[in-house]
This record gives structure tokens, C-alpha cells and sequence, in this order.
């Protein structure tokens, strides 16, 4: 099905509200409260199908908030809830994506004339959760960005993937891989993992592609080498912006691996020694960090990519 300008025109009109601040969410629909709006859905069961792909492609995957008329006992503010809160026990089905500070929903009510499909923008997670006393700096992340730690956690056979990679990974970044999976933190930190999708965010694969690259391109990363060069770049994530992170991989244990840092020209490095989960949550929480998302979200979030709603 080809997309109308109608189509594009509510693509864009609902990335415009997603994002907190840009307007007041007000209800023009009778006894419903504030703080979400309700919009036209396209009418038929091909163009609902479409605008949900459209949405899994854009936001990633959804949180699947109410099915057969049962919701999520387990919601929050910070994980759904205001999706769910205007339609009370008319609730058919219900799906979220988080964008920014507020949510995206597409689902379904029962009405006079039967059910009919629900398209709304909700004001989304309150401030971020304070990081337990004694937590880590992976439980400061989860805090940070609201994450759902009953969400599906993202399998890998670590000794298959350290065998591929011929070294073992630091723990914190196995756990935070498993936790989050695939996707990028604020819409702009991607994180590398393991069995990633299409997005070029496989570590393994990625390692493999850069090592040869770097043969052909090494002069790029001086006064460095890239892995599987000893002690070279192991790369973990990167930026809209074309910023890279690397583990640096000296010495034989990986928990002491420092993070590079490096924009798009390669002009120069700034080197870490920390942890990659301290460092990416001082990325979230510390606005006078060189990679800070801190200086521009108030609220943070976690898009995990994949594409397990396109085949359903």
C-alpha cells in the first residue's frame, strides 16, 4: 500500500508532539483529561497496518500495554499508563512507543457501534528516578532512562561471541547488553550488541568489517590500531553525529579497559578511565560531559531497535 500525503502529513504531525514542550496535549474529546490528544486514525485495516510498521520503524519496537481487553496491571507513568488512563474499562488493545518525553499509542476501544481503532500522543515519564543508594552504575542507566527490566532480555551466548571476537568483554557491558539489547539511548547513542539487526549495531560483525577496513584505512585512527591489532580499538557504539567509542583493549583484563572517544574527523582523542556503563551514565545524567545528552533532554530514554512487530 502506497503512502498518501495524508499518510506522511500524520507522520509528521505526531513526531512534532512526541516530543515534550513543543505543545500543551489537550483532549478535545468529550470527559477526557489533559495531558494527552487524541488524533484521527486512518481509516481501514491496511492503513492501520502501515502507520504501525511506520511507527515500529521509526520509534522501534512497542510496548504492548493491553491485549483483549486486559491491561498491564504492571504500568506506570514512566512505563505506559497515560496511554491507558482516557479509556478506563473501554480498553480493547493498546500499543506504546516512547519518544523523547512523551508516548505514541495505537489501539483499540470498545464503543457504541462496536470497537474502532485509537491513535493518541500522552505526556510521557516523569523526571528520572533517583539511582538507588548502593546501586550500580548499570542500575543508574535503568533509573536514568525509566527502563522496564521485565521487558525481554536480549539473549547471547557469550562464550560463542568472545570465541568470534578471539577476547573476553568486560562484565558491565555484557550485562548492560542483555538488559537493553539493541537500539540507542535518547534517540542517539547507539549502543553495538552482539546478534544485532540490520543496523549495522552487530559488535561481532562490526569488529570483523573494521579490523579489515582498518587494513586498507589504518592512518584513520593514529596513533592507534584497530582490533584485532594487540591492545587496539574495539569499537561499542557511536553517535547521530558520527562520534565513536572504542574499548581500548590493553592489558588482559577487560573490566580495565578504558573508553576513546573520537569525532567524525578523527582529529583527536579524549581517553576515559571508566567503565563503559559509568561512562555512558554520566553521558545521560552529566550536562558538562564532551558527549553530554544531558545539555539538551530533561528526561531519557532508551529506542531499542528490531523489527519483531513487522512480522506479527
Amino acid at each position: 500500500m502506497e503512502r498518501s500525503d495524508e499518510h506522511a502529513e500524520l507522520l509528521t504531525l505526531l513526531r512534532r508532539l512526541a516530543w515534550e514542550g513543543t505543545s500543551d496535549l489537550r483532549c478535545e474529546e468529550p470527559g477526557h483529561p489533559d495531558g494527552h490528544v487524541c488524533l484521527a486514525p486512518p481509516p481501514g485495516e491496511a492503513a492501520l497496518d502501515l502507520l504501525r510498521r511506520d511507527l515500529v520503524e521509526a520509534y522501534g519496537r512497542a510496548r504492548n500495554l493491553a491485549a483483549d481487553g486486559h491491561a498491564d496491571p504492571t504500568a506506570t507513568d514512566r512505563t505506559g499508563l497515560p496511554l491507558l488512563a482516557p479509556f478506563g474499562d473501554r480498553l480493547v488493545g493498546m500499543r506504546g512507543w516512547s519518544d523523547g518525553g512523551r508516548w505514541i499509542g495505537l489501539g483499540a476501544v470498545r464503543g457504541g457501534a462496536g470497537t474502532r481503532p485509537v491513535l493518541l500522543v500522552a505526556e510521557g515519564r516523569g523526571p528520572a528516578g533517583e539511582v538507588p543508594e548502593g546501586s550500580t552504575w548499570l542500575g543508574g542507566i535503568v533509573a536514568t532512562t525509566g527502563w522496564d527490566l521485565a521487558a525481554p532480555r536480549h539473549a547471547v551466548d557469550w562464550a560463542d561471541v568472545e570465541a568470534r571476537l578471539g577476547t573476553s568483554l568486560p562484565v558491565d557491558y555484557r550485562q548492560l547488553a542483555e538488559v537493553f539489547g539493541e537500539g540507542a539511548f535518547d534517540d542517539h547513542l547507539r549502543l553495538y550488541v552482539p546478534g544485532a539487526g540490520p543496523r549495522g549495531s552487530d559488535l561481532v560483525r562490526h569488529a570483523h568489517w573494521l579490523g579489515e577496513w582498518a587494513g586498507a584505512r589504518g592512518e584513520l585512527w593514529q596513533p592507534y590500531e584497530v582490533y584485532p591489532a594487540p591492545g587496539g580499538l574495539l569499537q561499542w557504539g557511536d553517535t547521530e553525529q558520527a562520534d565513536t567509542f572504542y574499548w581500548l583493549t590493553e592489558g588482559n583484563d577487560p573490566d580495565r579497559w578504558p573508553i576513546l572517544a573520537t569525532e567524525d574527523d578523527f582529529a583527536s582523542w579524549q581517553r576515559f578511565d571508566v567503565t563503559l556503563t559509568e561512562f555512558l551514565h554520566r553521558v545521560l545524567t552529566d550536562p558538562h560531559h564532551p558527549y553530554s545528552t544531558a545539555r539538551h533532554f530533561d528526561r531519557h530514554w532508551f529506542e531499542p531497535y528490531g523489527d519483531a512487530d513487522l512480522t506479527e
